[in-house]
Parts: C-alpha cells; structure tokens; sequence
C-alpha cells in the first residue's frame, strides 16, 4: 500500500493552507505490494481480533500508547479497553504483526467451509465479441483471447458469447463447439424472449480452461462477421438501403450479467466480462444515438467540449448496479475509430471495477500483450477502503474508480482492484484551530482495505509434516491497514520544501476531470490556470518578492519560475503540459471526444510518477546505446540542438520513441541491439507498466519525425488551422506573470 502527499508537514490551520495556494491530500495505491519506499507489510492472521477503538473505530497500531490494561487511540487519543487474549498476546511483541509495524496484512477467518471456499474461488471469465465487426477486428480478438488462455490460472473457467442482432452462446465441452443463439429485440425497451439459462445451463457455458483449452481455441477460429444481409433483415432497411442496426451491446450486456448472477455465492465470489466492441451499440436496450458527434461537428452554436462529454443516457450507469449485484466486472475494449460514445459506456466498465481501453486501429493494436498483461498480475475483489484521519481534520473529496457506500461516510467499495489501481483524498480542517503547536498531537491517517483474493494450489505442509496436495483454488479474505504521522510546518517555506509536485499534479488532474465533466473542457482549462496564479502570488507574497513603486507592483522582480524553491519548480511546466494534453485541448483541434474519456478514466487510476510522464514525457539522451548522455532535458527542439547526443529516448507512459538525430553517426546500430543499455532499460520500463507503451524507432532525416516532434511542447508554435492560442513556454510564463500582477493589485 503506497500512500503519497502533497505535502510531507501539513499545513497548521485553515489560513495557512490558504496561504499557500497549495493542494492538501494523499493518493493510495491500496494493493500495491510495498509501500512508497518499497518496504513489504507485516504479515500475520488474526484480522477480526484486532482491538479497535471504541470511539472512532480505528484499529490498534504501532503508534497508539499501550498499558498494561488498556491503549490509547492514536488518532482521536480515546483510553480503551483490553481483553484477557489480547493482553496476552501483546505481551509477546513479536508473535504479532501489529506490534511490529505500523504497515500490516491479516487474514481474516471465512464463513464458508473448505469446499465452499474452494468452489467460490474459481476464477471465472467470459469474453463477449461483437459480430458487427469486420475480419481484421476478429483476428485481433482471436490473438488476444489466445493470449488470455495463456495467462489464466489453472482451474479458472471460461465462457464465450458474442452479439450482434442476436446473442450467441457457446458449448466447447462436447467434441465440437456447438453455438445457441437468442435473438435480440430491436426497440430499446426490449427484453430477451428467453432467459439464457433455459438456453444453456451456465455451466454448460463455463469451460473448465484445464480440459478445454484447444476446444476454446477452435471455437474462436469459427467467429465470423455478421454479414450485412443477416444484419439488415433483422434491423431492417432505413432510407435509401442503409443499414440501421445490428450491434446489441447493451442487452447482450445485461443479459449475461442476470446469467453470471444466479450462480454468484455459489460458483464464484467474482466473474470477469471482457467486452470487445468494433462500434457504438446501435440496436435494441441501451442503444446510442452518435448522430450528436456530427451534429456537433458541425456546430449548432453549442460548446462541443462541453456537449461531448456527459452520458446521453443513464443505461450503463444502471447496468453498472446490476453487474456490481451480480458479482461481474466489466472490461470493455473498444477497437475502433469512429464515434462510440465512451462518455456513456465508461460507467459500466469504471463502476464495476473494470478499465476501459482505447484502440483506434487494429494494425498496430497492443490489446494481446494487454490482455495477456492484465491476466498474469495478482489483483483483489470484493475491496472496501476507509481512510481514517485524527481529530483535527478530515476527509474532503476523494477520486478514483469506486462506489461510495450508500450508509456509512468515507467508506469506498472497489469490485475489482490490481496492484496499480490508485485513489485519492483531499483534506479539510475541522475547526478553525488546526493543529496544536505542541508535539503532542501529530497528525495521523489511517487506511484499512479490507479484501479476498484467490489463492492458487498450491503444496502445502499440515502440522504432521506430511505433504499435502491442495488442487483447487481457495478464496481467502484480508485486512491490510497503514498507519502514517506527518509532521506540521511551522512556516510557509517549511510547507513549500515538504511539497510532493507529482501528488499535487495527480489531486489537480482529479480536480480538473470533475470541472470537465461538470462545466466543460474550457472550465477545466480556467480551474487550473487560475490555481497557478493564485499559487505563483501567494509564493511571491511569502518570499517578499513583490516589489511596489508608486503603488503599483513591478513585473520584473516577479519570480513565476518559482525558482527560489526546487520542490515547486517543476509545477508550472507540469500545469502547461496538462493544457497541452489532450485532455484539456478544445474539440477544434482535433481531439476525439472517445480519446479524451479514455484519457479521463486512464488518467484518473494512474499512480503519481506514471501520470507525471503520460502528461510531462521523460527525455533522455544517449552517447551510444550503451551509454546514457543526460537523464532528463525539457521538452524543446533547442534542448536536442544544444545537447548534441546521437540518441533520444522518451516516454511518455503510452508510448516509447527512440529518436536518432540527423546527424547520428552512421556507424551506431540502428535501431538499438536487444544487448544494450537502452534496450534493457526499454524492457524494464515495459516490464513495470500496467498497460503496454507502443514502442517506435525513428531515424531524423529518414523517417517521419512528426509523432516525436508533437511532444516537443515547450516551442511557440501555431498550428495549420491558423490558431494562435497555442502558446510556448516562455510566452505562458509571460501570461502567467500578467494574470499574477492583475491578481496582487
């Protein structure tokens, strides 16, 4: 569990933190396997006999003041009891887990029985492929559920289904693949005229992967498009022979949620749904209507970017309830690049605790390694996250892909979650006092998330030393709690030094997503130029930089560089790489509305440092492939100019580029060798990605340089339309000093 702040001493009180002009929270990457510094928990049992205070129901930490009878709560300073067992255990320090960390992992004892649990822990999948696809989009799927087959544990079970204007269902245990098809209702207040149980038994459906493997397979390679005959009969003709209909996504949806439902608690604690869509669903429930993107296009006088972005209708919102009831976790794979509305689709994967990709092409598409990616990490189910803080304040807002729990504050629900997946907090002040100048009150935080994970057979040794085969997975239920003090800053300049700039970038991306989504890209993009002008002032007023003459403050003594604190500097060039992010750039300049929603959800999960380099790309330079020049330079053609390395690597998350300049030396290797420094550094950084980067080798002089020279940002530079918003570095630095001299006046 990784928990990152924006500032590492909080701020003393309100007027403080207002002071600042600084973010005040934390991100958690709750399933992380270490901690922040990559020190791994305390591992231990004993989860439900945890003392925990009768106040404010924190649980007993390393931190809290322990007597011989009671111990004192470190977070609201409660004196409680302690029972007989657990005054026993305590006086034994190192039987316990506990006591020996303030970052622990406990089992927790399950309710079920030893067969139950091994049968609720079946890992249960099923892909869903739209028939209403082309032959190039089912090749792709073939490769990557393939792949998937590669990656799931041994006793998982699979089932496939496709959709068109009807819903396939198919039986791979027999000696032939056989397919059961339902036809789906036209009108969008349809129902299936079958349950899918009467047209198979689930599981029949479910293929133990085990047995059925080369079974699967060959019934991938009988997946055919929907011709367009067999689509127009069934949706029938629009005007002047085109074709209306055919891609029933949100029934099929629904219909194998209900299906997967009836068997969860029993066969499973957790199915996954892979859904590949080739389009916008378009027939029967929950069809979308995308003539709005033309519309738009062509304006009507409505902002676009604002128009865009909220669902049209609120089905895969609902549908997102009823997978989350049924036990199912949506991921949906979009593979296409006309308009498909993800701003109405993103509900049913995010908020059932899927993700949701984005490829605009199935040439060079990574959905395979994706896939294959996702399947082989570890990740946990059923979660329930709570963040617990001391008296003196408390939790705000809070961001990321969860459910809030209907009854109880604070308290997030995550269906499905990996080892990347990250939230984040912002904090409020409860009072006007704040924190007391006294070291006796340290702030604290407290983060329990509590989940289960399917544990993999294994050989397990029994107590009479005998080896034992355990065959089946088994289901096993968890506690994981992380206890942190902070330290308060005593001054304004203490708070700068403590600030974390890759927290309070992730806090800011939230921020400005919500405006977004809620006010439009164009109040998105106001919500954050203001908040690094009322930041530069508020730096300027602490370090006394703002010089007056007759009146009026002079622009040259103003410091926008922030130059006199190292821990704030790198802020200003990050707020301009996020307005130069797709995320924030207008509809008119060519961002694809699907592009910027897969934009919101990827960014609004990525831990700190990834989300740094998705919105400011690392630029590193080499001498040779196997040895590094300089490990980072700004994003600026005069950096590569001035540098005069051969090589240039950079990362920008999604992608990788290796760019040899103009004028590299013939004689390097091109592209790199597979032995060399930059290659293994390539592989490593791949390696710990949770999606998989594009990697492109250019060679300037040769090669089209255009995708490399798109992130050379920080250059003024006017695009061919003929806009002149798009401003350089050095002229938003000029802007920024502008707004700031208009803001102290």
């Amino acid at each position: 569990m990784a928990v990152r702040a924006t500032v590492s001493r909080f701020p003393m009180d309100t007027d403080a933190r207002e002071a600042s002009g600084l973010l005040w929270g934390v991100t958690v990457t709750p399933f992380a396997a270490a901690d922040e510094n990559n020190r791994a928990p305390s591992y231990g049992s004993g989860g439900d006999i945890l003392p925990r205070c009768e106040n404010c129901w924190a649980y007993f930490n390393t931190y809290c003041e322990l007597e011989q009878w009671a111990w004192s709560c470190s977070l609201c300073g409660n004196l409680n009891g302690l029972s007989s067992e657990a005054i026993d255990r305590y006086s034994r320090p190192q039987s316990c887990a506990e006591m020996m960390s303030s970052f622990v992992d406990l089992e927790l004892p399950t309710q079920e029985s030893a067969e139950e649990a091994a049968m609720l822990a079946c890992p249960v999948y099923v892909a869903a492929v739209d028939l209403s696809s082309s032959e190039e989009f089912l090749e792709l799927i073939k490769s990557a559920l393939l792949a998937a087959l590669e990656a799931l544990a041994p006793g998982s079970l699979f089932g496939l289904a496709t959709f068109s204007h009807k819903l396939g269902l198919y039986d791979v245990q027999g000696p032939i693949p056989v397919v059961k098809n339902v036809f789906i209702p036209p009108d969008a207040d349809g129902t299936l005229p079958i349950e899918l149980e009467d047209v198979m038994p689930l599981l029949q459906f479910l293929a133990p992967v085990d047995t059925c493997k080369d079974r699967i397979a060959s019934a991938l390679e009988t997946l055919r498009p929907t011709t367009s005959w067999e689509r127009t009969t069934a949706a029938g003709q629009g005007l002047d022979g085109v074709l209306i209909g055919g891609r029933g996504f949100g029934m099929a949806m629904e219909a194998l949620c209900n299906y997967l439902g009836s068997e969860y608690g029993n066969t499973f604690a957790l199915a996954r749904v892979f859904a590949f869509l080739s389009g916008p669903p378009d027939y029967g429930a929950g069809q979308l209507d995308t003539r709005r993107y033309g519309e738009q296009y062509a304006s009507k006088g409505e902002d676009a970017d604002r128009a865009l972005l909220p669902e049209q209708t609120p089905f895969y919102k609902d549908l997102a309830a009823v997978a989350v009831q049924a036990g199912v976790c949506v991921d949906i794979f979009a593979v296409t690049n006309e308009y498909t509305d993800l701003a109405s689709l993103k509900f049913l994967s995010i908020e059932s605790g899927g993700s949701l990709f984005l490829y605009t092409s199935t040439e060079d598409s990574t959905l395979p390694q994706d896939m294959y990616r996702m399947l082989s990490r570890p990740y946990a189910f059923g979660c329930v996250l709570r963040l617990r803080t001391s008296t003196e304040f408390k939790p705000g807002n809070s961001y990321g892909h969860f459910f809030p729990d209907p009854q109880y504050e604070n308290v997030q629900h995550v269906i499905c979650c990996d080892s990347y997946a990250t939230y984040a907090y912002d904090f409020v002040f409860e009072n006007n006092i704040g924190f007391s100048r006294t070291k006796s009150d340290v702030p604290t935080i407290q983060i329990a998330f509590q989940y289960s994970v399917v544990v993999p057979p294994q050989e397990l040794s029994n107590s009479g030393g005998v080896s034992t085969n355990r065959t089946k997975h088994s289901l096993q239920r968890r506690l994981r709690i992380r206890t942190l003090e902070f330290g308060v800053a005593q001054n304004i300049h203490e708070l700068y030094d403590s600030c974390d700039p890759e927290v309070v970038l992730s806090l800011l991306v939230h921020k400005v997503i919500l405006a977004s989504l809620e006010e439009g890209v164009r109040e998105g993009r106001i919500l954050l130029q203001e908040w690094l002008v009322i930041l530069t002032a508020q730096y300027n007023d602490a370090y006394k930089l703002i010089q007056y003459s007759n009146g009026s403050s002079l622009r040259s003594q103003i410091d926008v560089a922030l130059s006199q604190c190292p821990q704030l500097q790198p802020l200003p060039r990050l707020i301009f790489a996020l307005l130069r992010n797709p995320l924030l750039r207008f509809h008119e300049e060519g961002v694809h509305p699907d592009y910027r929603i897969y934009l919101q959800c990827l960014f609004s999960m990525l831990e700190p440092s990834s989300l740094h380099r998705a919105v400011y790309p690392v630029l590193t330079s080499y001498a040779t492939p196997d040895k590094q020049a300089y490990p980072r330079h700004s994003l600026s053609r005069a950096a590569l100019i001035t540098s005069g390395s051969p090589i240039f690597f950079l990362d920008a998350f999604t992608i990788l580029i290796v760019f040899y300049s103009s004028t590299a030396d013939p004689t390097i290797p091109f592209p790199p060798p597979h032995d060399c420094l930059l290659r293994t550094t390539i592989n490593k950084l791949k390696q710990d990605r949770c999606i998989t980067p594009k990697l492109l080798f250019i060679r300037g002089g040769q090669d089209d340089a255009s995708i490399f020279e798109n992130f050379l940002i920080e250059e003024q530079d006017v695009d061919g339309s003929g806009l002149t918003s798009v401003m350089g570095f050095v002229s938003f630095l000029e802007d920024v000093t502008q707004k700031v001299l208009e803001f102290v006046k």
